[in-house]
């Protein structure tokens, strides 16, 4: 009786979860770049009552007696399907029509991967992303600049007053990962490498896959808000049944307890 009232909590504590990856890609649904994440369950280890196979008195039994002791959240895996394209007019925002990811140079000296496309300059020229960290290799801006033109393999050129063609200042990279649901995500739309992930494999976009590039756009996040207001009424649903197995099994508690 009392196994009921635990095999449910786990139940419940499982969905919790699972809403707190929906409630996360709700609030990240007009967040550039975002990919959504959801949880996947696994059933608990088994009581066994009685193991199939050879019984005490000789025979055999077909099947055994193995009592489930619940579920739990195994992984939240993050689906990185590309995300909608949204034009700004902002020459200094691209959006990465692909697998690949920006790479950045955190303060620390190490490496971020983004697929955030919303860079800046900074007080010396340098692009940068949101925060401020540049974008790796460096480009530096003139600041007389009067145009910036990215191409869809990464080099970006500007011209100037009295240069009235464009000159290439340098060329976007692209990082490839094995797995992308091995990163580590650390907020501010940053991922960094890890061992689950694979080495990164820096290249030019355009090549073996790590997609073009498409200046004055945003990749939108992949988060369709129809299915995962969906999701959440199955999460309510399944929530409310394990409650229901915990009151049922207070009730039958309740008047076991009653019994003369």
């Amino acid at each position: 009786m009392f196994r009921s009232l635990y095999v449910a909590a786990t139940g419940m504590v499982a969905q919790e979860t699972r809403l707190d990856a929906i409630s996360n890609n709700l609030a990240n649904a007009n967040t550039a770049g975002f990919k959504r994440q959801d949880a996947e369950f696994e059933d608990l280890i088994y009581q066994q009552i009685r193991t199939p196979g050879r019984l005490p008195d000789g025979g055999m039994g077909p099947t055994g007696v193995q009592i489930g002791l619940g579920s739990r959240v195994v992984a939240t895996p993050r689906y990185f399907s590309q995300g909608n394209i949204e034009q700004t007019g902002n020459p200094l925002d691209i959006a990465i029509e692909g697998k690949g990811f920006l790479s950045v140079t955190r303060p620390d000296g190490q490496f971020a991967y983004t697929r955030a496309g919303q860079l800046k300059l900074d007080s010396q020229g340098r692009l940068t992303n949101t925060s401020g960290m540049p974008v790796e290799p460096p480009i530096n801006i003139p600041l007389d600049a009067t145009e910036i033109i990215i191409g869809a393999d990464g080099s970006i050129s500007v011209t100037r007053p009295q240069q009235p063609e464009p000159v290439q200042l340098g060329q976007l990279q692209l990082v490839m990962f094995a797995n992308p649901n091995g990163l580590k995500p650390l907020g501010h739309n940053m991922f960094e490498a890890s061992g689950a992930s694979g080495d990164p494999q820096v290249g030019l976009p355009t090549t073996e896959g790590r997609g073009s590039i498409l200046q004055n756009a945003l990749e939108g996040s992949n988060v369709a808000v129809v299915t995962e207001m969906i999701d959440m009424i199955r999460v309510q649903r399944a929530y409310e049944m394990n409650s229901k197995v915990i009151t049922t099994a207070d009730e039958m508690l309740r008047k076991a307890s009653t019994l003369r």
